[in-house]
């Protein structure tokens, strides 16, 4: 970052995708007549269970994989993941908790100042897409971070990766990268 500019940027974690494993099949229909907080899709072979603290849903497969959205940390993930499998174990099922992994985190940032998207993506031209008719924001992608970062005209940043410091290097990465093409501050 520019010494004699140095602002700290707060990394705020929406959302976090972690998946794991029972290691044994699961009664749909068990879960959706005797479970709590339950919504029963046979047509596409799961059930959703949603928990309050943390506030995670997860989607349960019949094959005992299981993907949880919406918690907001890594740990809270892993939190959420084991009180599902405990949930799980209540209702009668040998879970067996393994195979824990987070798999996408999605994160939010604001740049103290507003970018020129144009120049941002003239400037970075094979990793950086913009196109205005589709998408309000830029699209620019950190290959070796497995990072994405949509990039919107008043500074705001989302960004999603596999875990939450790759989400912080992609920040860390992009910054100088949009100082470059900043908008000039009205008067």
């Amino acid at each position: 970052m520019d010494s004699k500019n140095d602002e700290a940027l707060d990394i705020i974690v929406t959302n976090v995708v972690a998946t794991f494993r029972t290691r044994c099949h699961l009664n749909l229909r068990k879960i959706a007549l005797e479970g709590t907080n339950v919504i029963y899709k046979p047509e596409m072979g799961k059930v959703l269970m949603k928990l309050r603290k943390p506030k995670i849903t997860a989607s349960i497969w019949s094959s005992g994989k299981i993907i949880c959205t919406g918690a907001t940390s890594e740990e809270e993930a892993k939190l959420g993941a084991r009180r599902l499998a405990r949930c799980l174990q209540k209702l009668g099922f040998k879970v067996r908790f393994s195979a824990f992994r987070v798999v996408n985190v999605l994160a939010v940032c604001s740049m103290p100042f507003a970018v020129h998207l144009i120049n941002f993506t003239t400037n970075n031209r094979p990793i950086a897409s913009y196109e205005p008719e589709l998408h309000p924001a830029a699209t620019y992608r950190i290959k070796n971070l497995k990072a994405t970062v949509q990039v919107f005209s008043t500074g705001s940043l989302t960004v999603t990766g596999p875990n939450v410091q790759n989400v912080a290097a992609a920040v860390e990465h992009i910054y100088p990268i949009l100082y470059e093409c900043q908008k000039p501050r009205c008067k």
